[in-house]
């Protein structure tokens, strides 16, 4: 197993009726960031990115970059469950709504 292969694929689908696709390395993660658009990109995407180049020059672990390239696709809304096969929405930096008296 290379070092910058993830022990576990980071499993991600663009929407319902989209293909599951697989990211096994630090490389395939930069690979997609890269195609990111970027008037979409922003500090969670910088972090993935930063952490992911950083595990490429063997400056952080590749679990810690694997750990920040899931977290950019589940905040993105791709993340797959692998246990289920389902979407995991993370709504945790969304602010609750205001209710009008």
């Amino acid at each position: 197993m290379n070092r910058l292969q993830f022990v576990v694929p980071v499993r991600l689908s663009r929407g319902p009726g989209h293909p599951i696709k697989e990211i096994e390395g630090v490389a395939e993660a930069i690979a997609f960031l890269r195609e990111w658009p970027a008037g979409r990109r922003g500090p969670v995407f910088n972090c993935a990115m930063n952490c992911c180049l950083a595990a490429d020059g063997g400056q952080i672990s590749t679990d810690d970059a694997r750990r920040s390239f899931a977290g950019f696709i589940r905040i993105s809304g791709m993340l797959v469950d692998e246990r289920i096969g389902h979407y995991v929405v993370d709504h945790s930096h969304e602010r609750p709504m205001r209710r009008s008296a």
